[in-house]
């Protein structure tokens, strides 16, 4: 069974960063499709960026809303990924959850974090 336990979660000024982790435990998730999710107040979780191992590299995925703002990373040896998220804005506040796909395919997230949650105040 996987599990996956975020930090760095916090509250920033507009305009400020914050790097989120994601620790794994249970799996190497090396194969795994991995995600981070954000879920605002009164909102549905939206997808915000992903990796995927190709063999040779990885694959990123980002939202529109968070591209050239966040970016993705991954420590397979760790089995740790992050999100830096730097230029942050008010609109990004929400709880950040991480996600993990073992089918790879990167649409079946089965293993979800606890969520940490991000304010950005203007």
């Amino acid at each position: 069974q996987v599990q996956l336990l975020e930090s760095g979660g916090g509250s920033v000024q507009d305009g400020g960063s914050l790097r989120l982790s994601c620790a794994a435990s249970g799996a190497t998730l090396t194969h795994y499709v991995l995600g981070w999710f954000r879920q605002a107040p009164g909102k549905e979780r939206k997808f915000v960026a992903a990796i995927s191992w190709t063999g040779t590299d990885d694959d990123r995925y980002y939202s529109d809303s968070v591209k050239g703002r966040f970016t993705i990373s991954r420590d397979s040896a760790e089995n740790m990924m992050y999100l830096q998220m730097n230029n942050l804005k008010p609109e990004d506040t929400a709880v950040y959850y991480c996600a993990a796909d073992a089918s790879g395919g990167g649409t079946e997230f089965d293993f979800w974090g606890q969520g940490t949650q991000v304010t950005v105040s203007s």
